[in-house]
């Protein structure tokens, strides 16, 4: 398993922040090289189910995900529970005032044993831009 927790403030306070955390179909707009949807429920929800697929073109995997932990406007957990990518993960949105802090924690087995923080620490950065101006036509 690895081990995962990075953090990024954001000048948005916790409801906005969850707000577009929680924006699953807009997730590829932050996130590098991945496109997310919900399989079942709606996505706002224990039970729900999201579809996670990173890669570039039809190279790739999918991360499946059950929601298992929704506690808004400051916690989702999930388990991964697809092939390739095991484990559990966590966001954590931290009001501070008009600001918030989001916590990404992941303990996961990965495929191949990839090496993802250096692409989650960017799409961090690119989320706390997208959460300033969220929402946004």
């Amino acid at each position: 398993m690895t081990r995962l927790e990075l953090r990024v403030h954001v000048d948005a306070p916790a409801t906005r922040t969850w707000a577009a955390l929680t924006d699953w179909d807009r997730q590829g707009e932050w996130m590098l090289g991945t496109r997310v949807r919900v399989t079942a429920g709606d996505g706002a929800g224990v039970g729900s189910e999201l579809s996670a697929f990173t890669g570039l073109g039809p190279l790739g995997f999918t991360d499946t995900m059950r929601i298992t932990a929704w506690e808004p406007p400051l916690r989702c957990a999930v388990d991964h529970t697809g092939r390739l990518v095991r484990g559990t993960g966590e966001f954590l949105v931290r009001p501070l005032g008009a600001r918030s802090e989001l916590v990404w924690a992941e303990d996961v087995a990965l495929p191949l044993n990839l090496a993802f923080a250096p692409g989650v620490k960017l799409s961090l950065i690119r989320f706390a831009r997208f959460a300033r101006e969220y929402p946004r036509d």
